[in-house]
Order: C-alpha cells, then sequence, then structure tokens
C-alpha cells in the first residue's frame, strides 16, 4: 500500500469516528452513566433487585459503548503517529505494522459501526430461537440439527450463553423442534436476521440411491421480554401439560414429570421448557416464553394490516426461503434477501454468519 493510500485511509476512518462520535452523542451517555452511579450507591439499591438488575445491565451497556469508542480513538490516533514516522523515516518494517494495524482497525470500526445500527426497541434483549424442520422425515430433521450446530457455534464464537429450553429428538436422526435461549447484549438485535426458512440442497446421506434432496427448516427468534412490556394472559385461556424431559444426548434427564408445555388456546400457541429440574421454574421460563411469543404475534398483526393497505404481500412460505445452502452440485450459501453468498459453505455451517448478519442489518437502514 501506498503512503498517499495509507493516509486516504486514515482520513476515511477519522471521518468515521467523527460521525460515531455523534451517533453515540457521547456527552449524554456519560451524563446518563453518572446518573445511573449515583442510583447505585443509594442504600435502597437492592431493595428491588429485579429493578437494580435493569440499572446495571443499563450502565454497562452504556460504559461498553463509550470505552468501545474510546479505544477506537486512541488506536486511531497511534496509527496517526506510526504513519507520521513511516514517512520520515521510510522504515518498511514500520510500515508493515502500520498496514496490519489499518485492517485490524478497519474491522473493528465496521463491527462496532453494526453495533449502532441495532437501536430497535429490543435489540439488546436476549433471544429465543426456534428451529423447526418443514416436511420430509428424517431429512430435514438431520438439516434441523445442522443449523442448530451452526447458530450454536456462532453464539460461543461471540461469547453469548445458550440454554437449551425444549429439544424434541428425531426418531432416526436430528431433531423434531428446539428452543434455545441465547444470552447477550444485542443478542436478538443480530439473531432478528436469521428469521426465515432456510433451505438445503445435498446428496442425502440417508438415502442409499445417493440422489440429490432438498430440505426445508424454519428459524423463529423473537426477543426476551422485561416487565415493562405489558401482555394480560388470562389463566382461562392457558392449557398446561407436564411430561417427563427429554434433553438431548442424556443431559438432565429427570424422573418426574418436570417438563412443562403452555398452550394460549385463542392463538393455538405453544411454549415448552424443559432445561430445569423444577416443575415451577420450567414454568415460569415457560410463561416468559409465552408472552415474547404473544408480543410478537401482535407486532406481526399489526404489520400484515399495514401492508394489506399498502398493498404488499407479507406471508412467509416454504416457497420464500431467505438462505439456500447448497451443498451439491455445487459449494453455494446465498441470501435471497440481501444477494450475500460465499462459496465457503463449511466456514457458515460452522457459525460464520457475521457477513449475512451485517448485510441483513445495513439492508434495513431506511
Amino acid at each position: 500500500m501506498e503512503l498517499v493510500e495509507i493516509k486516504q485511509e486514515l482520513q476515511a476512518m477519522a471521518k468515521r469516528l467523527e460521525n460515531f462520535r455523534g451517533s453515540l452523542d457521547l456527552v449524554e451517555k456519560e451524563t446518563r452513566i453518572a446518573e445511573l452511579e449515583d442510583k447505585m450507591g443509594d442504600p435502597t439499591f437492592w431493595d428491588d433487585q429485579n429493578k437494580a438488575q435493569k440499572v446495571i445491565s443499563e450502565m454497562n451497556g452504556l460504559k461498553e459503548m463509550t470505552e468501545i469508542y474510546r479505544k477506537l480513538e486512541a488506536e486511531h490516533e497511534d496509527l496517526e503517529v506510526s504513519y507520521g514516522l513511516v514517512k520520515e523515516e521510510d522504515d518498511k518494517e514500520l510500515e508493515a505494522e502500520l498496514e496490519s494495524g489499518l485492517k485490524s482497525l478497519l474491522a473493528r470500526l465496521n463491527e462496532f459501526e453494526l453495533q449502532l445500527l441495532l437501536s430497535g426497541p429490543h435489540d439488546q434483549n436476549n433471544a429465543i430461537l426456534e428451529i423447526h424442520p418443514g416436511a420430509g422425515g428424517t431429512e430435514s430433521q438431520d438439516w434441523a440439527s445442522l443449523l442448530l450446530r451452526m447458530y450454536t457455534r456462532w453464539a460461543d464464537a461471540h461469547n453469548f450463553k445458550v440454554e437449551t429450553m425444549d429439544y424434541l429428538p428425531g426418531e432416526e436422526a436430528g431433531v423434531k423442534s428446539v428452543t434455545l435461549f441465547i444470552k447477550g447484549r444485542n443478542a436478538y438485535g443480530y439473531l432478528k436476521a436469521e428469521k426465515g426458512v432456510h433451505r438445503l440442497v445435498r446428496i442425502s446421506p440417508f438415502d442409499s440411491a445417493g440422489r440429490r434432496h432438498t430440505s426445508f427448516a424454519s428459524c423463529d427468534v423473537i426477543p426476551e421480554l422485561d416487565d415493562s412490556v405489558d401482555i394480560t394472559i388470562s389463566p382461562d385461556e392457558l392449557r398446561i401439560d407436564t411430561f417427563r424431559a427429554s434433553g438431548a444426548g442424556g443431559q438432565h434427564i429427570n424422573t418426574t414429570d418436570s417438563a412443562v408445555r403452555i398452550t394460549h388456546t385463542p392463538t393455538n400457541t405453544v411454549v415448552s421448557c424443559q432445561a430445569e429440574r423444577s416443575q415451577i421454574k420450567n414454568r415460569e421460563q415457560a410463561m416468559k416464553m409465552l408472552r415474547a411469543k404473544l408480543h410478537q404475534l401482535e407486532l406481526d398483526r399489526q404489520r400484515e394490516e399495514v401492508d394489506a393497505i399498502r398493498g404488499e404481500q407479507s406471508e412467509i412460505g416454504w416457497g420464500s426461503q431467505i438462505r439456500s445452502y447448497v451443498f451439491h452440485p455445487y459449494s453455494m450459501v446465498k441470501d435471497h434477501r440481501t444477494n450475500m453468498e460465499t462459496g465457503n459453505t463449511q466456514a457458515v455451517m460452522d457459525g460464520e454468519l457475521a457477513p449475512f448478519i451485517d448485510a441483513y442489518l445495513r439492508s434495513q437502514i431506511g
């Protein structure tokens, strides 16, 4: 890279940092941090545990964003100094370090910009992710298990905590359904990009004739809601069943009927939880998931009404997949909403979803 190109890159980065500063409104955020720290110093702060946790969560989020920005700003200043030294001394080793530093900073600037895009009302929340195979028996159930592995690896790579809330294994292989609780800041903001139908084309390992098969699985993602969202549920509208847990790999298998399934009869919405040994705790978790699902149903209903007025078709069926994964006769993963694609299918199945999530979030701007 020529020195003039390095200088142009540094100038472009300086402009981006300036824009980030405007988007962040650092003075306002630092003032809010001071206010929250004052609240934490109140002797009665821990009297309400839930309220206290919300304050801590908000403060940690604000601190994280401001600290990341300060570090990016400091790294850019260091690169400016290195550029000055390279320009004066013509040091090839230092120039190589400068180019490496530019590449590294650019990647972090892109990641930080993506975080700034997560400004929706629930983007910062934990996420509840459900995977359901389509028609096709073992083949589709195996595809659902591959998606489960993909999302688990993605979450691990981004330091999100994953809890399996419900798991129903397939008869021969794969899963009939699985519900994951993915904890971490912006979990929903990122994973909302994955909501929809995922299509797989491959030579089936379950077909003795070695024929090519097409399989489908749906991924549903909703945010975990806090108590500030008012969802009224009448006990008369609920059917509650208990059953014996059947966790993957034999983990947490219970000898009592501690797993809970709740059906909201007016909407036929069903949630299940078998993560805990206690039936009471499983019921509490299931009710949280039900509240989140009913909230999402209402949002979807409102969106459909708006789309109907606009004359838009918002229904998503098996023929309108968001992404295709082709393993044969060639290798490609393509997102049909953004046209983002890659030939490295193995990396995607190992959790490399950043390009697809990035492209989707940027496509939603405006």
